[in-house]
């Protein structure tokens, strides 16, 4: 079996990982292990982050609404019960969009939701 010399893959490699932890401070942008060891733990992190985004945006999102329902007298579940009875299909997102910057769209979408219930 021929010799194989691995040192250019090797290099290769580890030229690729060291690009990559740029911005780094220190050791762990100038050696390998430590710059790889940085970097598989950023990117665990990076794909959890992305997940959770979408969850604290909800959260925000819920916050929002019930901040602007509260102002109407009514609360967030009273007022999602009440959307969903009238068959609003608005999300959560433009909900939230609304009670920022349209009051006037919100307060008359409250307005409709609690009459379907009542």
């Amino acid at each position: 079996m021929p010799r194989v010399k691995r040192g250019v893959t090797a290099h290769k490699k580890h030229k690729k990982f060291l690009r990559m932890s740029e911005g780094q401070r220190g050791t762990r942008r100038r050696l390998f292990r430590p710059a790889h060891e940085t970097l598989m733990r950023s990117m665990a992190y990076m794909y959890r982050d992305r997940r959770n985004r979408k969850r604290d945006m909800r959260r925000l999102w819920i916050t929002r609404i019930n901040a602007a329902a509260r102002m109407h007298g009514i609360s967030y579940s009273v007022l999602m019960h009440a959307i969903h009875v009238a068959n609003i299909d608005v999300d959560r997102k433009i909900l939230a969009e609304m009670a920022v910057n349209d009051q006037a769209a919100f307060s008359s979408l409250v307005e409709k939701a609690m009459a379907a219930v009542k």
